[in-house]
């Protein structure tokens, strides 16, 4: 759990299941389970999106795929990205929810909320 093979998958080939096992065992191991309470971990998301919406404060708007940022500036974005993803995952999994289940479901309700509308065209470049 603790060596470095963590980097060897690319991000397409973890799945929502083995970032909470692992994360489980991260905490597990270093007795940080007592601290872990849907509200202490809400609070920690909040800090991390916080720290998120720092890297864009200034920015203005910002192209697709980052072009003007520099390689340090894209590895911090990496970060505090994972940070939330993390903190969501351990999130869902210590409330006893199947957070993968629950987005496919979400999308399935937002495509009946928002059908699509064949007389327009998207309004977003692709």
């Amino acid at each position: 759990m603790e060596n470095s093979h963590v980097c060897q998958k690319t991000a397409k080939d973890i799945s929502l299941r083995e970032l909470r096992d692992r994360l489980s065992d991260f905490a597990r191991v270093r007795r940080w389970e007592q601290h872990h309470s849907p509200r202490n971990l809400l609070l920690a998301l909040v800090g991390e999106v916080g720290e998120l919406s720092e890297i864009f404060q200034w920015k203005g708007e910002v192209a697709r795929g980052l072009p003007n940022w520099s390689p340090a500036d894209k590895e911090h974005l990496e970060e505090e990205l994972s940070d939330v993803l993390l903190y969501l995952v351990q999130l869902a999994d210590v409330c006893g929810l199947d957070l993968g289940k629950a987005a496919l479901t979400k999308i399935v309700k937002n495509a009946k909320k928002y059908p699509i509308n064949p007389t327009k065209s998207p309004t977003y470049n692709s």
